[in-house]
């Protein structure tokens, strides 16, 4: 039993407690909600397209699709150490651009899934 124990933990320190190895940390809604709730100067960075952002969307969030990502970043999210909460309709495309993100050197990402696990206000 203290072997199963010890391996477990061990698998839990390098999982490194939800950040993955791509350089940013998958959260959920809730927790993305409750952090929104405490923090200040963070950004809502939507990665879908422009008609699914015009469609629905958080409000305050900026839009950057997944696909412009490496191109519009470094312009229009000056700050690299500045939170950023990533999202997309599912998760598949905010995985992805956190990705990107974290390469080009941001580090303070936050990717909280899709709009459609989102309980909260959207306009």
């Amino acid at each position: 039993m203290k072997k199963l124990i010890s391996i477990v933990l061990f698998i839990i320190l390098l999982t490194g407690c939800g950040q993955n190895n791509e350089g940013y940390v998958s959260i959920s809604a809730e927790e993305a909600k409750e952090l929104m709730d405490k923090s200040e100067n963070y950004i809502i960075l939507d990665v879908r397209t422009k008609e699914e952002y015009d469609e629905v969307h958080i409000p305050d969030a900026i839009l950057i699709p997944d696909t412009e990502i490496a191109d519009r970043a470094e312009d229009e999210l000056t700050d690299k150490e500045q939170l950023i909460f990533v999202y997309c309709r599912s998760g598949n495309r905010s995985k992805k651009a956190s990705a990107i993100l974290s390469q080009m050197g941001y580090t303070n990402i936050k990717e909280f899934g899709g709009i459609k696990d989102w309980p909260y206000e959207t306009e």
